[in-house]
């Protein structure tokens, strides 16, 4: 999961930048409306939680820019999306704001100071309802994954994976059965600032199917990765 954190006060941004990395976000930090937006053209993000007082304007207007912006056609994935997932995190507390924030197309209000595994909690619940999901596991077959305590099991066992290779996993589980192309999938994982290896994404597929089987990640050759659908009614 890809996170764009914009907020302009660096302490916040800090650390709210090494409590997403820390839940198995990539996790880039804007500090101005405008480099906020340029980023989003750059990189598909999953989620974005947004201040309101920003040096060079309100938040809102960024998000009001954000859902006027037409949906992208079929196979355009590098265009900011319309739909994404938005946190107003704010100092602002009156009902009025609250309200203006979510009329104004927020799918959340969070008042700052908030404790981090809240936000956390918040992040989870709106991707759940973003993908259509309000089981917090995600099932397939028999593999269990709990995206809140960072676990795996297979047939009732856990199954240890490091940080990346749970990122890889979820982001691949909850676009099921789409094929995700390597790029797409690295920029998932990675921040703009964190460094990358050429074979990184090959290297934590192969890690992925010698613990949880060959089987459960499949190669479209030229093309990309994907898990393919469960039996119907498996996925929850």
């Amino acid at each position: 999961m890809r996170a764009l954190v914009v907020e302009d006060d660096p302490g916040i941004a800090s650390g709210l930048q090494a409590s997403l990395r820390q839940a198995g976000y990539a996790v880039d930090t804007c500090s101005s409306l405008d480099t906020a937006w340029l980023a989003l053209a750059v990189e598909p993000f999953d989620v974005m939680l947004l201040d309101l007082g920003l040096p060079d304007g309100e938040g809102l207007d960024l998000l009001a820019r954000l859902r006027r912006r037409p949906a992208p056609a079929p196979g355009r994935d590098d265009l900011p999306r319309h739909d994404m997932p938005v946190l107003i995190m704010t100092a602002r507390d009156g009902v009025s704001d609250r309200i203006s924030g979510l009329d104004s197309g927020a799918d959340d209000y969070i008042v700052k100071p908030f404790d981090a595994n809240e936000l956390l909690a918040r992040l989870r619940a709106m991707l759940r309802r973003a993908g259509g999901r309000s089981n917090p596991l995600i099932q397939h077959g028999e593999l269990v994954v709990d995206p809140a305590a960072h676990t795996v099991r297979r047939a009732g066992e856990p199954v240890p994976l490091g940080g990346k290779e749970f990122a890889l996993l979820l982001t691949l589980l909850q676009a099921r059965p789409q094929v995700l192309s390597k790029a797409r999938l690295e920029s998932a994982l990675y921040g703009f600032d964190e460094g990358l290896e050429s074979n990184a994404i090959e290297v934590h597929i192969h890690h992925l199917r010698r613990k949880l089987g060959e089987s459960l990640i499949r190669t479209v050759r030229g093309v990309g990765y994907f898990v393919p659908q469960d039996e119907p009614g498996a996925r929850r």
